[in-house]
């Protein structure tokens, strides 16, 4: 605790409650506003983006917004118009949100989708298939 009686920010702890709910609030308003083509770009139009997750920063004045086009194409042209907007895009979350700050969007592609694929192609190799077989097999013996 501090002086003022608030507790610090331990990184380890993970994000708060607040900070949970802050991000879904401004996932959902980002997916919405996106939908409904609210931002008048052609690219951003024409490339339907999935918001996977926002994660704010501890001060609630930074949001890093995880997204992936959907299919996974046009990642870099999504990111671009994304960035272009950013401006509005924030404007935009301002409006629904009752903060002090209007945070500041930060958009990274979702990489988990990838490992996601990758990992469902490691698992169907078929040598993987053949120890995991292997490993159920031994521990049926064992039991």
């Amino acid at each position: 605790m501090t002086a003022m009686g608030r507790k610090r920010f331990d990184p380890g702890t993970g994000p708060s409650q607040r900070q949970l709910r802050v991000g879904e609030l401004i996932r959902r308003t980002l997916s919405d506003v996106l939908s409904r083509g609210d931002i008048h770009d052609p690219d951003l139009t024409r490339i339907p983006i999935t918001i996977s997750e926002v994660r704010s920063s501890p001060d609630l004045k930074v949001a890093t917004v995880f997204f992936m086009p959907l299919g996974g194409e046009h990642r870099q042209d999504a990111l671009a118009a994304l960035s272009r907007n950013k401006a509005e895009l924030r404007h935009q979350v301002a409006k629904t949100m009752t903060l002090k700050f209007a945070p500041d969007l930060r958009f990274r592609l979702d990489e988990s989708f990838d490992r996601m694929d990758d990992t469902r192609r490691l698992l169907q190799d078929e040598t993987v298939q053949r120890d995991i077989a292997a490993g159920q097999h031994r521990d049926d013996s064992e039991g």
